[in-house]
């Protein structure tokens, strides 16, 4: 039989460690809305689930629409409300013919509305139409996604590396600088007066050469924040992610982790995630 002072000390631990629990932060409700055209989904949702559960506490339902068509369209966007459940949504589909105004309508509200997004490559190419080659005008009938996403891009060139730099910003405290499998890089028709980059790519372009003799490159933002709407709802945005050993890539994930905690306001000012947010002692 346990005796009084040892009964004392395990129910004093016991309480400890439920008020521990009780003060722990709930796991961030994240969606993550997959699928469309060009990309192997089935495997970068995976990816993207693991990677995000491993490093961040959050519980991470996925959405995934396996059409590989350029008009996928997800059940999930279909009725009001449909953000509601979560925290933060993260969009990876690949929609660029998707052009029902409505639809479109329905899925920035969420986000006007105050809900956080990640935008991961392809969503910057989606939900697209008009003169969308051509820089948009502010409140354009055309301009809405791209008002969300906080930067224009129509196109991308060859799959060639591209080597990654960081601007200072919570989001890259701790990331290092690093280059690329072959990857797209995303042009930039413009950068909107709401957003930040967070991160540029340089991609060099064998056998071309500028006029000076040196080897000619090309530049573009490939990592950005930007807030959005009247609230000013964060959102982190990245047109990095074609491939899968990109997607599967630690530093990749590292960058998605620390943005999706940006996002939900989970990351504070000198990049420290917010206590009990992190499932990892220290940020890789």
């Amino acid at each position: 039989m346990m005796n009084a002072p040892r009964l004392a000390l395990v129910v004093a631990l016991a309480t400890a460690v439920a008020a521990r629990a009780d003060d722990a932060p709930k796991p961030l409700a994240v969606l993550l809305v997959a699928g469309g055209c060009c990309h192997d989904y089935a495997t970068q949702t995976k990816l993207l689930e693991a990677g995000l559960e491993s490093r961040v506490r959050a519980d991470v339902t996925v959405a995934y629409n396996p059409d590989t068509s350029t008009k996928a369209r997800f059940e999930v966007y279909e009725k009001d409300g449909w953000a509601d459940p979560y925290d933060v949504i993260v969009h990876d589909e690949c929609s660029a013919d998707v052009t029902d105004g409505p639809y479109v309508s329905r899925i920035l509200a969420a986000h006007r509305a105050g809900t956080p997004a990640v935008n991961i490559h392809c969503a910057m190419h989606s939900y697209r139409w008009g003169d969308f080659r051509k820089p948009v005008a502010a409140g354009a009938d055309n301009a809405g996604w791209f008002e969300m996403v906080g930067l224009q891009s129509t196109g991308h060139g060859p799959q060639l590396p591209i080597a990654i730099a960081y601007d200072a910003h919570p989001i890259s405290k701790g990331l290092a600088g690093w280059t690329t499998i072959n990857e797209e890089l995303y042009n930039n028709i413009q950068v909107l007066p709401t957003a930040k980059p967070l991160a540029t790519g340089v991609q060099a372009l064998p056998g071309r050469k500028e006029s000076d003799g040196k080897p000619a490159e090309t530049k573009a933002v490939v990592a950005w924040t930007n807030e959005y709407g009247p609230g000013k709802t964060r959102v982190f945005s990245t047109s990095l992610g074609h491939n899968n050993d990109t997607v599967g890539d630690d530093r990749y994930l590292d960058l998605i982790a620390r943005g999706l905690l940006w996002a939900a306001g989970r990351l504070a000012d000198d990049g420290a995630p917010a206590s009990g947010c992190w499932v990892e002692a220290v940020p890789r």
